[in-house]
């Protein structure tokens, strides 16, 4: 979707309105782009002086000779699921030189997911091949899925055989049950209590608990939404991933790009908004949203190192900041406007920060992402030269030394590591490096092969967001949001009840209900329908693509839903 019928391009065209986007990553760029689509005069406030917030790449300081770009840094690998479909939309829709399909050719699978055992256990290949052919109609039923989880945790696991059935049967009862008792009941029970983890062996609580929460979103099974871990890891991700239903087009489950992030997406995409007419104000911070008589009336900004404040104006805005941020920005006035901004106070954020490092040989490790179940700090990690085919690390970057970039980040910030038996929070970044090392090593250099060498490490790199690292007071400028159960009730819809002011982010309330970059395009698109509706305007409204419902789990939920009721369990929910 995206191309606009001629009478509704030029109805937006000829309404002359502007816009003000506070917020230049993933979201403020996905509503600068509807929007400039749609004939509006865009400008996006962006704190950082490149655009892309978390998702974007950093240059490392000092290191790039001989005609050879700085080596790439970022703020944590991105990886782009199967199931995101808003998002790759949106990539189709951004030029690249040679590419048929824009910046979404620029996307590589993954074959495979790495669970890394430490002391020596052996370690899980997982493919990550989607079905080449999906289940018949017919095929889906509750036994046969039951069946296929089974075999899937009977081959990969050392699970005892009544807690692969106990797990098999608490995911019938979540694809069964309908969506009041999803948000009405498994919104409020934690994922830990929900697999009855406690009662369970420790690989059951590693794999199927830690490693489907802590590791992957940065939150605890013990407080996450049974919700959102079901429906989207465990549904989305894995079991309709592999079985190839609802993807976008014909891809597999895990997918990186072909560069870093910026070069492969992010530049080509500022590019294109230019080109649009879409203006950028970079090293610009946001200060306040002002709200009188009913509306947003301005917004005070600042330069980001502490220039005289100003009032920008315009006739729609578009709040795309993190939530950490953007909550910041509403004083009592607006605030009293809609009950949901004091709600978002009760959003939570947490860190998932990564660390470079930059080695002298190729490393790759699996041909995908790795998952150091037993990892303290909960690592997880990527060998990226692999993907990037059309690059040659050490001739396009760096000093030529470095053959391999090992992304890796750390999802855990409060539990002793292994090494000085602090928590990452209390580390300097050396010791970061160094335990965030010697976890990668215990889990990777076993089975009587040895994959990371000392020798090999040339050097690491940080975001400089984290800030006061082995001091009294460590700070995070970009932390993410996280999903303890109830945070779907006080997530913000994109409208508001302020007639000129709308949210975006992943913090807002979307189908995908997960801090995704998937996350963040949906919700800046229901932003910007909500602009078009609240304008009157006669332009197409962005198409948004939900989460995939399997057609035939569907009369199982509509007597689920009687069951709910009544007050009655689901119908597999035998305890």
């Amino acid at each position: 979707m995206g191309a606009l019928g001629a009478a509704g391009s030029a109805a937006a065209a000829s309404s002359g309105k502007r816009v003000a986007v506070l917020g230049g990553g993933v979201s403020g760029l996905s509503a600068a782009h509807e929007l400039a689509e749609r004939g509006y005069e865009v400008t996006v406030y962006e704190y950082y002086d490149a655009l892309g917030g978390k998702a974007r790449s950093m240059d490392v300081p000092g290191i790039g000779t001989g005609g050879r770009e700085p080596l790439p840094g970022e703020h944590g690998f991105r990886f782009f699921p199967g199931f995101y479909r808003n998002l790759p939309d949106t990539m189709r829709r951004i030029p690249f030189p040679g590419n048929t399909n824009g910046v979404h050719d620029n996307l590589r699978s993954g074959t495979e997911a790495l669970f890394a055992h430490a002391s020596g256990r052996p370690d899980l290949h997982f493919p990550l091949r989607r079905a080449t052919t999906p289940p018949a109609p017919g095929d889906l039923t509750p036994s046969w899925i039951r069946d296929q989880i089974l075999s899937v945790l009977d081959l990969a696991t050392h699970l005892p055989a009544d807690e692969a059935a106990y797990f098999a049967g608490r995911l019938l009862v979540h694809l069964t049950s309908c969506d009041a008792r999803r948000e009405g009941q498994w919104e409020k029970v934690a994922w830990w209590d929900f697999i009855r983890a406690g009662e369970m062996s420790r690989e059951y609580q590693v794999l199927l608990g830690i490693g489907q929460t802590r590791n992957l979103v940065a939150t605890r099974a013990e407080i996450a939404s049974t919700r959102t871990v079901g429906r989207v890891i465990i549904e989305a991700l894995l079991l309709w991933g592999l079985l190839g239903r609802g993807m976008d087009g014909d891809a597999d489950i895990d997918r990186v790009l072909n560069a870093p992030t910026s070069e492969a997406w992010i530049d080509p995409w500022e590019t294109h908004l230019r080109s649009r007419g879409v203006e950028f104000v970079l090293g610009t911070e946001v200060r306040e949203v002002v709200y009188d008589g009913g509306r947003v009336t301005g917004v005070r900004v600042a330069a980001r190192d502490g220039g005289r404040q100003r009032t920008i104006t315009a006739d729609h805005y578009v709040s795309a900041l993190p939530v950490e941020h953007a909550r910041a920005t509403w004083g009592p006035a607006l605030r009293a406007a809609d009950p949901q901004f004091g709600r978002c106070d009760a959003l939570k954020t947490d860190w998932m920060t990564g660390v470079m490092f930059y080695l002298r040989t190729p490393t790759p490790v699996v041909h995908g992402h790795i998952n150091c179940l037993d990892s303290p700090w909960a690592v997880t990690g990527i060998g990226q030269s692999q993907f990037w085919d059309v690059r040659d690390f050490s001739r396009d970057y760096g000093d030529g030394q470095a053959h391999e970039c090992l992304s890796t980040i750390i999802s855990e910030w409060d539990k002793p590591g292994i090494l000085y038996g602090k928590t990452a929070r209390e580390c300097t970044k050396e010791e970061i490096v160094a335990e965030l090392w010697a976890q990668m090593k215990d889990g990777l250099n076993d089975s009587g092969k040895t994959t990371l060498r000392d020798e090999d490490r040339l050097g690491w790199f940080m975001d400089p967001a984290v800030t006061g690292l082995g001091g009294p007071d460590p700070r995070n400028r970009e932390q993410l949001l996280i999903h303890p159960t109830g945070t779907l009730y006080n997530r913000p819809s994109a409208k508001t009840a302020v007639p000129n002011f709308f949210l975006a982010g992943d913090y807002v309330r979307t189908d995908v209900d997960l801090a995704t970059m998937e996350g963040a395009n949906e919700s800046a698109r229901r932003a910007v329908n909500a602009l078009l509706d609240a304008d009157d305007s006669g332009a197409e409204r962005c198409h948004i693509w939900e989460l995939f419902r399997p057609p035939e789990m569907e009369p199982l939920k509509r007597i689920d839903e009687v069951r709910y009721r009544l007050g009655l369990p689901n119908t597999f929910d035998l305890g």
